[in-house]
């Protein structure tokens, strides 16, 4: 569906910013080699990244900075399935759904790779990370059953669920049920990166090991065969009866390990560095700072 094998958004030595290719072999780290200066991409021409009208250039670039793979312009909405990974749903003390659960993050959470999420006032006590398999749609879709769901899926990244329990779930602030959504929804709090691989190389992604740190600690460490609903269930799902958009995002739930449930929760703190590595994505970087 897509031209690409992997798409990334970056920043050349001259200011311009550009959608590419990037050159790597498939065991190759591409937030590694950007840090380091030695990651080049094949320059990706046309005005829709996901449509078969682009075209991977010969004109390479060096990157000197990599950005999201995405701008929020880009994005319509942001799909999230919460309790996903069996092991998290014991975590939280919860039972099995019978369906996706699914709440929203607004377009304007989309942060680029290596950036700083800066955290209101209001949101940082209990504020959490959840590294997450994100789902990204390649083309307009209603009705999808389970066997074609992955015509249209364009491909995958790495994403942080970034959360303020606190708004999730004290009832003081929440109410009687959880409160996803505003918890959720702030600036900035869906970091993307390093770039999107495409389905022609990962297919449903059922077997890539997920882990998060911060500050260099693994506080995640799972893989996407623990999902309880996988990719193509989740995309079939969300579709009926409503049409996912080009550009959108599912974000596919977090496995255990987050701050929540731990019996003395390390909650994401000022200055904090989270990684979410996705094996055959790679790590997305991002930072936190309390606004």
């Amino acid at each position: 569906m897509v031209v690409w094998n992997r798409l990334i958004r970056f920043e050349t030595n001259d200011g311009h910013i550009y959608f590419g290719e990037p050159i790597v072999k498939d065991d190759e780290d591409i937030a590694s080699l950007a840090e380091s200066g030695q990651l080049k991409a094949a320059v990706l021409t046309g005005d829709d990244v996901f449509d078969s009208s682009a075209k991977v250039t010969s004109n390479v670039q060096k990157v000197k900075r990599l950005l999201g793979p995405l701008t929020a312009s880009q994005v319509p909405i942001i799909r999230c399935v919460g309790l996903n990974y069996m092991k998290h749903i014991k975590e939280g003390g919860r039972s099995p759904p019978p369906y996706p659960s699914m709440f929203f993050k607004p377009a304007e959470c989309v942060a680029d790779h290596g950036s700083v999420v800066h955290v209101p006032k209001l949101a940082q006590d209990q504020c959490d990370y959840e590294g997450e398999l994100t789902i990204v749609i390649g083309k307009d879709g209603r009705d999808i059953s389970e066997e074609d769901a992955l015509d249209y899926v364009a491909g995958y990244v790495a994403g942080d669920d970034v959360s303020a329990r606190k708004w999730q779930r004290d009832p003081a602030y929440a109410g009687g049920v959880p409160q996803w959504c505003f918890s959720k929804g702030f600036d900035a709090f869906a970091p993307l990166g390093p770039c999107i691989v495409s389905t022609s190389l990962l297919g449903d992604a059922s077997n890539q090991t997920l882990r998060t740190l911060v500050n260099g600690e693994v506080r995640q460490d799972s893989n996407t065969s623990d999902l309880l609903f996988g990719v193509k269930k989740v995309v079939s799902f969300l579709s009926q009866g409503t049409t996912l958009r080009k550009g959108s995002l599912i974000m596919t739930g977090t496995p255990s390990g987050v701050a929540m449930g731990m019996k003395n929760p390390l909650w994401l703190k000022d200055g904090d560095v989270i990684e979410v590595y996705i094996e055959g994505i790679g790590t997305l970087k991002h930072k936190i700072a309390f606004s």
